[in-house]
């Protein structure tokens, strides 16, 4: 069944209280689309990840695979490779113990991964800012929906309570 829309500033007025202008632009929004009776919600991941470039898809793979098991394993046995090779090379090491050019390699890796992770979750972190946008405007429509389903409700009890008024009258004058 198609409704005619209503006014989003009756609407506005009626259920929080303030004009449609009046309201931070989010508040407005789901306003407009509770009296056009229209949906709000959104896949906030689709837009996000078509907005990627390159650059933040690859610094997000990078980031899940370093902090994944498959990783931290890989590297453990990489270490301890090399330090086993080193030591048992002894004098024909190419990195003697202490293994001096290891930890530049780590700190260069460390280097480079950090900023590369940290990028990662600030992405991450501008998503989940866009989830909870989202995830508000949607509970906002739905509180507006729930109270003027209520409105509705009342006023169908009211006139429930009319009718049965006029049929009980009706049938006290009819008993007479």
């Amino acid at each position: 069944m198609n409704h005619a829309p209503i006014d989003a500033d009756h609407v506005s007025r009626r259920w929080l209280g303030k004009a449609t202008h009046e309201l931070p632009a989010n508040a407005a929004s789901v306003v407009r689309s509770a009296a056009e009776r229209r949906p709000i919600s959104e896949d906030v991941n689709e837009a996000f990840d078509d907005r990627q470039t390159f650059g933040d898809r690859l610094a997000d793979r990078v980031a899940t695979f370093g902090g994944s098991w498959t990783f931290l394993i890989a590297f453990g046995l990489f270490l301890v490779a090399w330090s086993l090779l080193n030591l048992a090379l002894r004098r024909d090491a190419f990195d003697p113990y202490p293994f001096i050019f290891l930890n530049l390699m780590l700190s260069m890796i460390a280097a480079a991964q950090a900023p590369i992770i940290m990028m990662s979750q600030n992405r991450q972190a501008a998503k989940d800012r866009l989830d909870v946008g989202n995830d508000y405007q949607v509970n906002l429509k739905a509180e507006i929906e729930i109270m003027a389903l209520l409105d509705k409700v009342e006023h169908l009890t009211a006139r429930q309570q009319e009718q049965t008024e006029m049929i009980e009258r009706l049938l006290a004058e009819k008993g007479r």
